[in-house]
């Protein structure tokens, strides 16, 4: 298996088959601070950072965004 970097950018589909979530609820996540926002690519682009994405799976029940700021780089 391939090692990606924690820094590869994800698409919404991606994000939403890795997650089991659906849209709406990934963006009532994202508002309420429950989910790594998306990082804009170009004007109509955007995408997770793989290593936000991975931090919020290990424990997405008591996961924040404040959480990524403690999170050892």
């Amino acid at each position: 298996m391939v090692s990606q970097s924690p820094l590869r950018l994800m698409r919404l589909n991606e994000v939403l088959d890795l997650t089991g979530l659906s849209r709406a609820t990934l963006y009532r996540k994202i508002q309420a601070g429950t989910f790594p926002a998306q990082h804009k690519i170009a004007e109509r682009c955007c995408g997770w950072r793989a290593g936000e994405v991975d931090v919020w799976l290990r424990n997405p029940v008591s996961f924040t965004v404040d959480y990524l700021q403690r999170e050892p780089a």
